[in-house]
């Protein structure tokens, strides 16, 4: 599909941030909540394209986290791995699946980001064991500079090809493609990236 067929994005309305109400339990409880936004909201480039039946943004991380568990690599923490790819965009339950389409800066899409983990870390969780660690969990990976992060990242781009094969092979979707396996970094996330590129070849 021609970029000029898609049509301009609406301008992106966030929903308010969580205001806490002192009370550990019911603001656990909120933040339980709003994770289901993660299953109902659709990734944005499959639904600018007139994908039928997008994929949410979590199912976008459980298959990452199934693939982390894929790997052969020793070398790697794969629990932490796999605990990373469930967490990575986690802050858009809040702010969304953004994309460069819509306008905002990377400077401003990072600060909407850290702003909504900072609500759920802090005023929904309270700052707990877990919230700390699922914080620098999603740190971890914004940073990319452990291996772990480093590959969660290739997987995030593998992923997002697997998904265009599977759902979008018979439309023009070069693009996706072009942005996720040519960058892969990782030795067998690269070889699981060539078996595709084969297979969608054929």
């Amino acid at each position: 599909m021609d970029e000029s067929e898609i049509a301009p994005p609406a301008k992106r309305v966030f929903p308010p941030l969580y205001v806490s109400t002192g009370d550990a339990s019911i603001d656990r409880l909120a933040f339980f909540h709003v994770l289901e936004r993660l299953k109902t909201q659709k990734r944005t480039g499959w639904v600018d394209n007139k994908i039928p039946n997008a994929e949410s943004i979590s199912d976008h991380m459980y298959r990452m986290a199934i693939l982390a568990m894929c790997t052969s690599d020793t070398t790697l923490d794969v629990s932490k791995c796999v605990m990373m790819a469930v967490v990575h965009d986690l802050a858009e339950a809040q702010v969304g699946d953004i994309t460069p389409r819509e306008g905002i800066s990377k400077q401003e899409k990072q600060r909407l980001e850290a702003e909504a983990m900072r609500n759920f870390v802090y005023d929904m969780l309270h700052g707990s064991p877990a919230a700390l660690r699922i914080e620098a969990l999603w740190n971890e990976y914004e940073e990319g500079e452990t291996n772990e992060a480093k590959f969660v990242k290739d997987l995030d781009r593998l992923e997002m090809a697997l998904q265009e094969y599977e759902t979008a092979h018979a439309l023009d979707l070069q693009p996706f493609f072009n942005s996720s396996l040519p960058h892969l970094r990782h030795p067998e996330v690269k070889r699981w990236g060539e078996d595709l590129a084969r297979t969608r070849a054929r």
